[in-house]
């Protein structure tokens, strides 16, 4: 990254840095912000050098105080100018407990401001390709681009740029062990492109012991003709529950009657108004699934996909294609020749790119092994693809080469991932949203066992006073995320 640049750099006229780490002293954090500034720059972004206002030293246990008073100061000094603050750059404490949560929460719920944490350890050591990391997520963050298909801009993506298409990524993120009372969070992460445009949303909820905490965003963003841009849709649901619960959704509402909604409907309503055209097609990668729940999720949450459609769109259903994406398995994969230099890359594994479809698959059904990724340590893992639904005739090339080429696009670093990204994204969303919890929502009692989510209404910003066809829980919403924290991929 060091000598490249990136596509579309954004830009960060108005920023601050906020130190809650007592081990750095002042003039090392200042040095650093500079560093880190002058980095930018060189990545390609317009950023400012000159912060707002002198970086400020805070406590860790008063981190809601210090970050809207130093937020509050900042907007007096600009607003009167017409504008806005862009970014907060943040030095953490190695061990920071709870900080980092407690800070995402005020800054994108609260404050509407998007950050960058960085630790202590990296502080000192001052690292340039360090720096230049940091560098990208602050791109995507402020709404820049960092890399670009080729085959995006040649409107050559298989399957994808003859025809409006939306790309959905799914993930359900369990607690750790031990942790039996936390919510299972679920994840869509959808991309929507037309000739190559992307387009993406998000909705946020979470259930905690007999409450449920709800929260949506929506996101819409015109990428066209680059394949580079997510955003998504979040809900919590019932303790340890695989299947997605609110990709669609029906409830009664005293003046209404029946409504219909959920987190597809919403999906494709924003992708019609963000790009004029119904999608044409739909691809559903879904992470997170044990071969004994295959079918179970696919009838479940492909049945979802056509309630969604035929409340908005009686006729004409897209063809659908549903994959599952696994890397929890025990399946490696090996050179035949070792000593064939052309056949392996320098940490000896297999090529990124590699594919597997024949001899160790299903003997009936459409899988794939693709070594999408450069291997640094160890043995390279490859993420296995069950194409469990085809409506929309891929062939094996086709689906295998769209996939593939959707990993080089991880807006993170300049590699291809081990995973597509859509269902990269959806973990990284799903995870970010056990943040948005309310410390003093955290200890109630025990959970009741059928509890399920309800969706908000993201048309009005705010959450019906009603309950879930049977749900047995009162809703409680969460704070939503800022306008301007939903139109850029804050979660990178």
């Amino acid at each position: 990254m060091l000598l490249q640049k990136v596509v579309n750099g954004g830009t960060v006229n108005n920023w601050i840095c906020l130190n809650f780490s007592r081990n750095v002293q002042d003039t090392m954090a200042r040095g650093f912000c500079r560093d880190l500034a002058q980095m930018c720059q060189i990545s390609g972004l317009d950023f400012n050098l000159e912060p707002v206002l002198p970086l400020s030293s805070a406590r860790p246990d008063q981190v809601e105080r210090a970050l809207k008073t130093r937020y509050h100061d900042a907007m007096i000094k600009i607003q009167p100018q017409g504008k806005e603050l862009d970014l907060l750059i943040v030095i953490l404490p190695d061990n920071n407990g709870s900080l980092y949560g407690d800070l995402k929460r005020i800054c994108e719920t609260d404050l509407g401001l998007v950050s960058q944490c960085c630790l202590t350890k990296n502080v000192f050591k001052g690292n340039k390709q360090y720096l230049a990391n940091v560098a990208l997520k602050i791109n995507v963050k402020v709404g820049g681009r960092n890399t670009v298909l080729v085959d995006a801009l040649s409107r050559r993506i298989p399957r994808v740029s003859d025809r409006p298409t939306i790309i959905f990524g799914a993930d359900v993120t369990h607690p750790h062990p031990g942790e039996d009372s936390s919510p299972s969070i679920a994840a869509v992460r959808f991309t929507v492109i037309f000739n190559g445009c992307v387009t993406d949303f998000s909705f946020y909820s979470k259930l905690q012991v007999q409450i449920l905490f709800l929260s949506a965003q929506v996101v819409a963003s015109q990428d066209w003709p680059e394949v580079t841009k997510y955003a998504g849709l979040v809900c919590a649901q019932a303790h340890r529950q695989e299947l997605i619960q609110d990709l669609y959704k029906e409830w009664q509402d005293p003046v209404r009657g029946t409504v219909k909604g959920g987190m597809i409907k919403e999906l494709l309503m924003s992708f019609y108004r963000a790009t004029g055209q119904k999608p044409e097609r739909i691809i559903f990668y879904r992470d997170g699934v044990s071969e004994g729940q295959f079918y179970q999720v696919l009838l479940h949450e492909l049945d979802a996909i056509r309630k969604a459609w035929a409340s908005l769109e009686p006729s004409d259903q897209p063809p659908v294609t549903f994959v599952v994406v696994q890397k929890r398995h025990h399946t490696r994969l090996f050179a035949n020749n070792h000593d064939d230099r052309r056949s392996v890359d320098k940490s000896g594994n297999i090529l990124p790119g590699t594919v597997v479809d024949s001899k160790i698959c299903h003997p009936t059904e459409f899988d794939f092994y693709l070594c999408s990724h450069a291997g640094i340590h160890g043995t390279s893992r490859p993420a296995h693809y069950h194409v469990l639904w085809d409506e929309n005739n891929f062939t094996a090339d086709e689906l295998q080469t769209l996939t593939n080429n959707l990993c080089y696009t991880y807006a993170r670093c300049t590699r291809s991932v081990s995973i597509v990204p859509p269902a990269y994204y959806a973990h990284l969303a799903a995870f970010r949203a056990r943040f948005y919890m309310e410390p003093e929502t955290s200890d109630s009692g025990s959970m009741a066992s059928g509890a399920t989510g309800r969706y908000m209404d993201v048309g009005s910003g705010g959450a019906r006073n009603t309950r879930v066809q049977g749900a047995n829980v009162a809703v409680r919403p969460l704070p939503a995320l800022k306008d301007n924290v939903k139109k850029v991929m804050f979660y990178c």
